[in-house]
């Protein structure tokens, strides 16, 4: 076992195949696999059915154990847990979970920064580092899991970084997340948010996962919506809702679709009846969002009264629309805050 790998990225076959070319039985390749992913043994050492030598030998290819929680922050207006994860390297990540009365939740990392800069979200306000691994997107569900003492069936891929801009990690995760012999998350249990990526929906589609996707919206006009998203001087809100379509024919998940509403910006009719054209006719759900406050875009969030106007409007026009909840936003937890302020650990309080 010479060249440096990540074995925590690997499939059970590609296990196996490591350990049978490292002159081992192949059986020890799920008993690795369920070590990681379903009993939450990170460090070789405690991996007792191994031999000394086999331990001695994984630990020099075992990141997972090098990942760690350095700040739990915990709402006081609901039950919402931001936590601060140190990777092998030294950078940090963001990771939210969020309880409801029917189940509990995860919010994932999938980037250390953002490339798509919209303008209204605090994760594109820091330069961008580099893509997770599907290890590092892991971890982030084993170390919640592991500090709260439950097991998480259901996850967003919501958090800081584009997920399609991290297609193959993103893809291979999810594979590994979902595999039955480790975390056996149901595919339906997992919602993937894009700001509309549409080469990467349709190559999604063409997978056949199945996956939940959302898209973020913000604005049904093309040119305003470009002024809050530059990804919109990429793909034309027609190309992505023909991509939506195509996802749809070829998965049957209904798509969902996400509006931050942002008070006297895009409120007003105008902006609902452009809203109700383009999704009336689709198999869709349409999320709002009340604005959350970031530094760097000083608007005006919409009142209650303004939001269940905008709800109420929709639904009566055949678009079935609900409000998100929101949660955890006296930590910067809520959607649009999560940001890495310090890259690293130093600095961090």
């Amino acid at each position: 076992m010479q060249n440096k790998i990540v074995l925590e990225n690997m499939t059970v076959d590609e296990l196996k195949e490591f350990f049978v070319n490292n002159g081992e039985k192949s059986f020890r390749a799920l008993q690795y696999f369920q070590a990681i992913h379903k009993n939450r043994i990170f460090d070789p050492e405690m991996m007792t059915n191994f031999s000394n030598d086999l331990r001695k030998k994984l630990d020099n290819y075992n990141d997972i154990k090098n990942c760690s929680i350095i700040k739990r922050i915990d709402s006081k207006l609901d039950n919402t847990k931001k936590y601060l994860i140190e990777l092998s390297d030294g950078n940090i990540v963001e990771t939210v979970f969020m309880e409801y009365k029917t189940h509990t939740s995860i919010c994932l990392s999938t980037q250390i920064g953002c490339k798509m800069g919209c303008k209204f979200c605090a994760s594109t306000k820091k330069s961008f580092v580099r893509n997770l691994q599907p290890y590092e997107m892991c971890a982030q569900i084993y170390l919640v899991e592991n500090d709260l003492g439950i097991r998480i069936n259901n996850m967003v891929l919501m958090g800081i970084g584009e997920p399609l801009d991290n297609y193959d990690n993103v893809v291979r995760f999810i594979d590994l997340i979902s595999n039955k012999e480790g975390q056996d998350m149901s595919i339906r249990n997992i919602t993937l948010s894009t700001c509309g990526l549409v080469d990467k929906i349709i190559k999604l589609a063409d997978e056949d996962i199945g996956i939940n996707i959302t898209i973020s919206l913000h604005n049904p006009f093309d040119n305003e919506r470009n002024q809050l998203m530059p990804i919109g001087n990429k793909y034309s809100i027609e190309e992505i809702l023909d991509a939506c379509d195509y996802y749809f024919d070829k998965t049957k998940r209904r798509i969902g679709f996400e509006y931050t509403v942002i008070g006297n910006v895009n409120d007003s009719k105008k902006y609902m009846d452009k809203l109700v054209g383009l999704l009336k006719n689709r198999n869709c759900l349409l999320n709002l969002i009340t604005l959350n406050p970031i530094e760097e875009f000083n608007q005006k969030s919409p009142d209650r009264n303004k939001m269940m106007e905008f709800m109420n409007y929709m639904n009566k026009n055949n678009v079935n629309t609900t409000i998100r909840r929101k949660q955890g936003i006296d930590i910067d937890g809520a959607c649009g805050q999560l940001r890495i302020n310090n890259m690293t650990k130093r600095g961090v309080k």
